[in-house]
């Protein structure tokens, strides 16, 4: 029984390391989105953009009475 034991205990151990990594990481890599994300909607706000002046069209239609 005994001998059961020990290899769940070594496997246990070995595991925990990489587990304790990808939840650090995991949390690294959401804040790093979460920053990612919170630069991009400032490029993207309106004040940044320059004024676009889109002329109107204006109407040629070929009757028409001055």
């Amino acid at each position: 029984m005994a001998d059961c034991k020990v290899p769940t205990q070594i496997f246990l151990s070995l595991s925990t390391v990489p587990l304790l990594l990808v939840v650090l990481g995991s949390k690294a890599l959401a804040q790093a989105l979460n920053e990612w994300g919170q630069a991009s909607e400032e490029i993207f706000r309106g004040d940044r953009l320059p004024v676009l002046h889109i002329p109107t069209p204006v109407d040629e239609s070929p009757h028409q009475s001055s």
